[in-house]
């Protein structure tokens, strides 16, 4: 009953309001998404624990690690797999498996945070455009199409050139590239909500317009920002990897996925471990979030559950 009466009064609605929200599911919890997520898609399960193996190994990377993953051994380079050296040793002598997960912290950064921003900043531009329309959509959809008229990576080179090599230039590369396609989708799903019953009724009681973007739209949009994150992750990781292939991206000594894999292709058929081994990593990587996306979609998806 409390709970019924925080609600009238933060959206300003009636009893009946309350009670026509609640028969459309607004009250299912998220334990009852997880618990249904968990019967429906075990390998949406199994790529969720894969992803969280990997940010635990990235994370403790130098209890899991049995090498210095920096150390070189000169004695001891391009070694093949084996007891000692489980992947192998790089050029250099280094400890390719400990390079490998020390590897994971740079990759995963780059993949979760460049697109973690550019969601956010699209999320927000595709809302404002989308709900008040007029000059000021004019003016972000026009913007969103410069930046889609480049290719991608070409702006991301662009900006590199610029600003230099490093992280935090990687990091800024990918966010200023990738937000437009976001802002697009949530554009084109604010104009579709926000002509809905429930978004009218609360504009026709007066319920302020960043509250109805906030509670009414934004989460109608999730289901397709879940799809578009896990895409655009490794989707990050891999424009990192074509950066570094040209030398703009991350920087030696860097233990970087992408770095790895472009530093191996000189011994591909002498070492082929030294490529295969990122590769496959980048691989695990991509498939998880992806199955993980697609399984969170089944769930959160409210026209998938209805059929």
């Amino acid at each position: 009953m409390e709970e019924r009466r925080e609600w009238i009064k933060e959206e300003g609605g009636s009893l009946e309001a309350y009670i026509q929200a609640e028969q459309l599911g607004e009250e299912e919890t998220w334990k009852d998404q997880v618990k249904k997520l968990v019967r429906q898609n075990k390998l949406a399960v199994f790529s969720a624990v894969v992803i969280v193996l990997i940010l635990l190994a990235a994370v403790f990377a130098p209890l899991v690690a049995p090498y210095d993953p920096y150390q070189q051994v000169l004695q001891d380079r391009l070694l093949s797999p084996g007891a000692e050296h489980w992947l192998g040793t790089d050029e250099l002598g280094r400890d390719v498996l400990s390079r490998i997960i020390y590897g994971a912290r740079i990759s995963l950064a780059i993949g979760l945070i460049p697109t973690t921003i550019s969601m956010v900043l699209g999320t927000i531009l595709g809302l404002v455009a989308g709900y008040y329309g007029g000059k000021v959509d004019f003016l972000i959809m026009r913007l969103a199409d410069v930046m889609l008229a480049f290719p991608s990576l070409l702006l991301a080179m662009v900006v590199m050139y610029t600003m230099g090599g490093g992280l935090v230039n990687i990091f800024i590369a990918l966010s200023l590239v990738n937000w437009a396609g976001t802002a697009r989708i949530v554009r084109a799903q604010t104009l579709s909500l926000k002509e809905t019953e429930y978004v009218e009724a609360a504009r026709s009681m007066g319920v302020k317009s960043w509250k109805i973007l906030y509670r009414h739209i934004l989460p109608n949009c999730l289901p397709s920002l879940i799809v578009l994150f896990t895409l655009n992750i490794p989707s990050a990781i891999l424009s990192e990897a074509s950066l570094s292939f040209l030398g703009v991206g991350a920087q030696p000594p860097s233990a970087s996925w992408g770095l790895a894999v472009v530093r191996g292709k000189t011994y591909l058929f002498s070492e082929p471990w030294l490529s295969i081994a990122p590769c496959v990593a980048i691989m695990i990587v991509v498939l998880a979030f992806n199955f993980l996306g697609d399984g969170l979609r089944d769930v959160l998806d409210p026209y998938l559950k209805e059929q």
